[in-house]
């Protein structure tokens, strides 16, 4: 299952904070900056959502600046299908290998750091591969299906807010 968990804070300044946001055995670093309200992965042109998923690589993501929203399915889960408040300095999101997941900036954009896990045979080709959900029969459907994703890390007004669904 992911995991939302806390990093520490270990100094406090006027005007800065330093923190240790060590994530333990990580052993590869991405930087993904999103320039306005961006999707990762891209829809489909047939407006079908797309995802990413790690074989062979665990997530531990951090906004840096910004927000960012996550939609994360994985079908070994008792819940498959989860949607994912990540704010800027607030915690980081494991995403275990074997999940699917797709993120959405906040319009202003966002900057997140992954100090992910990656074991030796992950490689950039076998990691960051784009599934199309019209083309796996049992991720289409859940989409189709009208189950609403768990809502994660929102504030009360925004687990309000109605989440978009899959085409």
């Amino acid at each position: 299952m992911f995991e939302l968990y806390p990093f520490e804070k270990f100094r406090d300044t006027p005007s800065v904070q330093f923190f240790d946001i060590t994530v333990p055995d990580s052993n590869a670093r991405d930087l993904v900056f999103h320039n306005g309200p961006a999707i990762s992965p891209h829809s489909a042109k047939t407006g079908d959502w797309q995802f990413y998923l790690h074989p062979r690589q665990e997530d531990n993501l951090l906004a840096l600046s910004g927000g960012r929203t996550f939609y994360l399915v994985n079908f070994n889960w008792d819940y498959p299908f989860h949607r994912v408040r990540l704010e800027q300095n607030a915690q980081i999101l494991r995403i275990p290998p074997g999940t699917f997941h797709r993120s959405e900036s906040d319009p202003q954009g966002s900057l997140v750091i992954n100090q992910a896990v990656r074991q030796v045979s992950a490689t950039v080709h076998s990691e960051f591969r784009v599934y199309n959900s019209a083309e796996i029969p049992k991720l289409k459907a859940l989409l189709s299906s009208g189950l609403s994703p768990m809502n994660h890390g929102f504030t009360q007004q925004e687990d309000l807010a109605q989440s978009p669904m899959a085409a």
